[in-house]
């Protein structure tokens, strides 16, 4: 796609997606100011131990996962896709501050708990409100566009809290207190900019509002239900990045050069979401996700075979072009195959999925490493990640 017709997308882009995108860039800079320090606070500090990070962030995401099931179901049936949305993101926020006068190590995880909280409450409604402003033939791009920034985010975030470490060595309490700023504008810029009522009535809560507590997949037609197993079957493959940075360590990237590393990751990511949207709205959601899996299988067995630093940057660079072609199609796909008025329980599902994927992965991937070594481990999960692609294009493009 030509810069120029990219650009004139972006900008008749509906000013919802537009504020919501503003809005994930200032929470994820707060987020990524404090989060790479709270594994050095925890040890450092408050003398945490190894096994309780470790139960931190397991809580936090098994949380996250369970809620933004809850909270799409919640905001199909209230019609209030807005005001959920910035509950989440209030919630999360109001954590940041208080995590600065923290003296126990207990007291870490119940904000985390808290902040996870949030992010399950805010993810599925959040998009539906993106999927239902826009048409279907920019939904990809959007979507794109609000990755971007999202990561764009979690960039800045960083650079920020290394900024003022570098002035105030050891002062984690300070940085904390600052990351509060960043998300304080976001609920400013979510609370003023964002106005849902023009199609919020469009469905009539009385047509869904007797629909019983619960979840039930058949609800939704027989191809979206592929493209969960679809994309359960990829999560299988895609276990914590951790584990790249540890290749990228054995492969002789030096330690101070791994946080460069990291970076990078975030700027390809960044650079191209938007670019990878739209381009799923020119040549197809499936056919984008299909693509960007097929380069994340290369890129995992290329990371089974290498073996120095320029190959591990080419492959982190890869590897973010993977992101910039799925992420955006992804959530597109969803709001193509769910209809309206049941569509934040369809994102509350597909999220749900990602999320209960992730901690089998991890332990699939580890325990293979671990028994036959790293080349067999990613070579494993690129071929499952193709499985999945197998069965997305044959039950869910190819479907009748």
């Amino acid at each position: 796609m030509h810069l120029t017709t990219l650009f004139r997308t972006v900008r008749e882009l509906p000013r919802t997606v537009k504020v919501l995108a503003f809005v994930s860039l200032l929470n994820d800079a707060s987020s990524e100011m404090l989060y790479p320090l709270l594994p050095l606070f925890l040890r450092h500090e408050l003398r945490a131990s190894l096994v309780f990070i470790g139960l931190l962030e397991g809580v936090a995401e098994t949380t996250a996962s369970l809620l933004k099931l809850i909270s799409g179901w919640l905001a199909d049936i209230i019609r209030q896709h807005k005001l959920m949305t910035f509950i989440g993101y209030a919630l999360a926020g109001a954590t940041r501050p208080v995590m600065a006068f923290v003296s126990a190590a207990w007291q870490v995880l119940l904000l985390r708990f808290i902040d996870r909280i949030g992010k399950g409450i805010r993810t599925s409604p959040r998009d539906a409100l993106i999927a239902n402003v826009c048409h279907e033939g920019i939904r990809g791009t959007a979507f794109g566009f609000h990755r971007s920034l999202d990561h764009f985010g979690a960039l800045i975030g960083p650079l920020l809290a290394s900024a003022l470490l570098a002035v105030a060595p050891g002062r984690y309490r300070l940085v904390f207190l600052c990351a509060s700023i960043p998300a304080l504008l976001s609920l400013i810029a979510l609370w003023f900019g964002v106005n849902d009522s023009k199609w919020e009535t469009k469905t009539q809560p009385s047509a869904i509002s007797q629909r019983p507590f619960g979840f039930n997949l058949a609800q939704f037609e027989a191809r979206f239900r592929w493209l969960l197993l679809s994309v359960f079957a990829f999560t299988l493959s895609n276990s914590s990045d951790a584990f790249l940075l540890l290749r990228a360590s054995q492969c002789h990237v030096p330690e101070y050069a791994i946080p460069a590393l990291w970076t990078w990751l975030h700027i390809i990511k960044s650079a191209l979401g938007i670019y990878g949207g739209a381009l799923s709205d020119r040549i197809g959601r499936v056919n984008a996700i299909v693509f960007g899996w097929f380069v994340y299988a290369l890129v995992y067995a290329g990371f089974g075979f290498a073996s120095s630093p320029a190959q591990i940057w080419l492959l982190f660079t890869a590897y973010g072009f993977y992101f910039a072609m799925t992420e955006g199609a992804e959530r597109a796909l969803v709001a193509d195959l769910v209809p309206e008025h049941i569509r934040g329980s369809g994102y509350g599902a597909f999220h749900f999925v990602v999320g209960m994927g992730m901690l089998p992965a991890s332990l699939l991937f580890g325990a293979l490493w671990e028994a036959f070594g790293a080349k067999v481990a990613f070579m494993i999960c690129a071929a499952l990640s193709m499985l999945a692609a197998f069965i997305l294009l044959t039950k869910v493009k190819w479907a009748r």
